[in-house]
């Protein structure tokens, strides 16, 4: 009778976590992808991320009970990123944070595109609540600031270049 109980039980959970994640899952995903800096169409890190937290969330869901399992979610998404950010760095560019490094963009992304708050922001990575604003807000700076224009090549007219080839 116990492996029976056992058994409604775990169809249970499973069925609560896989309504969890229907609904879950696009948004966490694109938080991933916000702060891998992966374009959209290829997305390994990102979907790394995400498969991580949603394991980590489901092995924990017995004890969540009164928690907001988004929230267990995105704080493992952020602590994945946090830990392995120093060894996968973003290359400038990519991704529209591309210019940010990896603490400004996890702070932006759990500040501006999450709505955390900056008290619990600053709990999650570790860092005091005024640092965590200062951060915030030189990432909005350089957000705001146009990236800089690449210089044209310059445009030399043919009759000149056709002196220079012939001297």
């Amino acid at each position: 009778m116990r492996q029976r109980q056992q058994t409604g039980a775990d169809r249970r959970r499973a069925r609560e976590f896989e309504a969890f994640v229907a609904g879950a899952a696009g948004r966490l995903l694109h938080a991933a992808t916000l702060l891998t800096g992966e374009p959209a169409d290829s997305k390994p890190r990102a979907e790394r991320l995400l498969t991580a937290a949603l394991a980590r969330t489901y092995a924990d869901w017995d004890r969540l009970r009164g928690d907001d399992p988004y929230d267990r979610a995105r704080q493992e998404i952020a602590a994945r990123y946090a830990r392995g950010a120093w060894r996968h760095q973003p290359r400038t560019g990519e991704g529209p944070l591309g210019r940010l490094g990896p603490q400004e963009r996890l702070v932006l992304v759990l500040r501006l595109y999450e709505g955390v708050a900056e008290e619990q922001t600053a709990a999650l990575i570790g860092l005091p609540a005024d640092r965590v604003r200062a951060i915030c807000a030189r990432a909005v700076v350089m957000m705001r600031q146009p990236e800089p224009a690449r210089r044209p090549a310059p445009h030399w007219p043919l009759s000149l270049l056709h002196r220079q080839v012939t001297r």
